[in-house]
């Protein structure tokens, strides 16, 4: 995802011009003219809201071309608190930090999420990563002393666990990505990650024996919980009894779960592959700790809405954002 990191390293560089703009929520560049000049106001929520997301951004731009309409659509996205993915692109600990720090001017908690595995995604659309087990784990330190303490929830690795486990699809064992992520738990944690290991989706895995015991081995006895359905599209409902069952043999582990597309459930239609862009698409439950139920830790926005999953259907590499699709999402959502 080198076109997300790219904005993000730009976004992270100093948080001091972009205030200016959105004293509400902390700003995340150096740059003015990065940072959308008429304020999206941020939605009520524990979690930090990006005053200068590429939604926001391009509400802006909408509206400066007269498109009020779809503008105020996608403020649903703009105003709600997304993820930060984190690579190895550019200095992690002054990224980190710069997040960490606007965040907590605004009285808010970041989501970050940790993005650079070795042979990360099996080569796939988000190839990419640490070039070796000891980069990996220079990286990690790095993004833990971008934390310094501050409270943080961390998404650990999408993917990274459910690969290993299914052997990336016939390539083979991904080395001890299991340790990996166990020293990565370790170190974020002991720097203020809520830190939870992706699990994949219930798609993914579906032995949740097999998911359990691979999430022992990644240190999820050290972690908050574990992640579920992260840039899925999986409904709410058949995310949790799939969490509940891998939590029932975790000692009631709790977990959170991705809802940033899933509102109208995944896609079936014939187009493949059926995760990458698919159409018809809504957003769904906006990030909240209130999940009502006590093992579902909460529901984020990881993947952000709108940001590509790969080139599939005419669409950029992974990590790029494309206003149309997002604007689909947003239409397709009925207003709270």
């Amino acid at each position: 995802m080198s076109a997300r990191r790219r904005r993000i390293a730009a976004a992270a560089l100093a948080a001091v011009a972009a205030m200016t703009l959105a004293a509400c929520s902390g700003g995340g560049s150096q740059q003015a003219s990065q940072a959308p000049q008429t304020v999206v106001p941020p939605a009520a929520s524990e979690f930090w809201v990006d005053p200068a997301s590429e939604a926001a951004k391009q509400v802006e731009q909408w509206r400066k071309d007269g498109r009020v309409a779809d503008a105020a659509e996608l403020e649903k996205i703009a105003r709600q608190p997304v993820a930060r993915w984190i690579g190895s692109e550019g200095n992690t600990t002054t990224e980190v930090k710069g997040i960490v720090g606007e965040a907590k001017q605004a009285g808010r908690t970041p989501v970050l999420v940790a993005y650079n595995i070795p042979n990360r995604d099996c080569g796939q659309y988000s190839s990419g990563g640490a070039d070796n087990d000891d980069a990996y784990r220079d990286f990690v330190q790095q993004m833990a002393d971008g934390l310094g303490g501050t409270k943080a929830v961390v998404i650990l690795e999408p993917d990274a666990l459910a690969q290993t486990l299914t052997k990336c699809e016939g390539q083979g064992e991904q080395g001890d990505r299991e340790g990996l992520l166990a020293g990565a738990v370790k170190t974020l944690k002991g720097a203020g990650g809520e830190v939870y290991i992706d699990a994949g989706n219930p798609g993914f895995v579906t032995d949740t024996g097999q998911l359990a015991d691979g999430l022992r081995k990644a240190g999820v006895d050290d972690a908050a919980g574990f992640a579920l359905n992260v840039s899925n599209f999986q409904r709410n409902d058949a995310v949790e009894s799939y969490g509940k069952k891998v939590s029932d043999q975790l000692g009631g582990k709790k977990f959170v779960i991705d809802t940033s597309r899933n509102g109208n459930g995944s896609y079936n239609g014939p187009e493949q592959p059926t995760w990458c862009n698919p159409p018809g698409r809504a957003l769904g439950t906006p990030p909240t700790r209130h999940t009502g139920d006590s093992r579902v830790a909460a529901y984020l926005w990881v993947k952000e809405p709108g940001d590509s999953d790969g080139n599939c259907r005419g669409s950029p590499a992974a990590g790029d954002f494309m206003p149309d699709y997002a604007l689909g999402l947003a239409k397709a959502t009925k207003s709270s």
